[in-house]
């Protein structure tokens, strides 16, 4: 193009999306701000892969004992310092519930499980629980508040938790007089699961 003077002005080039070259230039992010997209864009996408794998891990069901085993065999001192083992109940039914003071659903086991013990205690029905990722203090109080009268152990590194494969408390196994795992409930128990699991290490089926 050519002005009056004669002079020859370069043509405006204009791009297919309509910006024309030669103008004011677009403003390029700097590497700060880069790196500020970049963490945006991909946080939410971490976070979801996150909240996905924790919803697969709860509903995959814990690895450890199951029914048809031998219960593993422990040795703990109760509340009170007296020996408990497991051994020592070879021969009676026995329900061993892993719980903790801060467990919501292990309030409303607890009365289940004095009902029961009162319902069969001529059957030889014994309680024993394992008390998970709590402190003694705490977990006398919460027996003493429940008026539980069975015994209660500490597990010490959970070592006893890990043996039988628990994933959080409530937890309960269900052995019959010859010490093999018949039931087992993961998560909190009702009057129904109590009932069921019960004819089984009773003979009552």
């Amino acid at each position: 193009m050519t002005t009056r003077a004669g002079i020859e002005r370069p043509m405006a080039v204009t791009t297919t999306t309509g910006r024309r070259l030669g103008g004011s230039r677009p403003t390029v992010p700097s590497g700060q701000s880069r790196e500020r997209l970049i963490v945006a864009a991909t946080l939410p996408l971490l976070l979801l892969g996150l909240w996905g794998a924790m919803l697969v891990a709860r509903a995959q069901p814990a690895a450890g004992i199951q029914v048809g085993d031998q219960a593993p065999a422990f040795a703990l001192a109760d509340l009170d310092g007296q020996p408990l083992r497991l051994s020592d109940l070879h021969g009676r039914p026995v329900i061993v519930n892993f719980w903790a003071s801060w467990c919501g659903p292990c309030v409303e086991e607890f009365p289940m499980l004095a009902q029961a013990l009162d319902a069969h205690r001529a059957d030889g029905l014994v309680v024993v629980g394992i008390v998970v990722q709590d402190n003694s203090e705490a977990a006398r109080a919460f027996m003493q508040r429940m008026g539980a009268a069975w015994p209660a152990a500490m597990d010490p590194g959970d070592e006893t938790a890990q043996r039988f494969g628990i994933y959080a408390p409530p937890e309960s196994f269900f052995i019959d007089r010859n010490g093999t795992v018949v039931g087992r409930q993961i998560g909190q128990l009702t009057v129904a699961d109590l009932n069921r699991q019960l004819a089984l290490i009773l003979g009552e089926e």
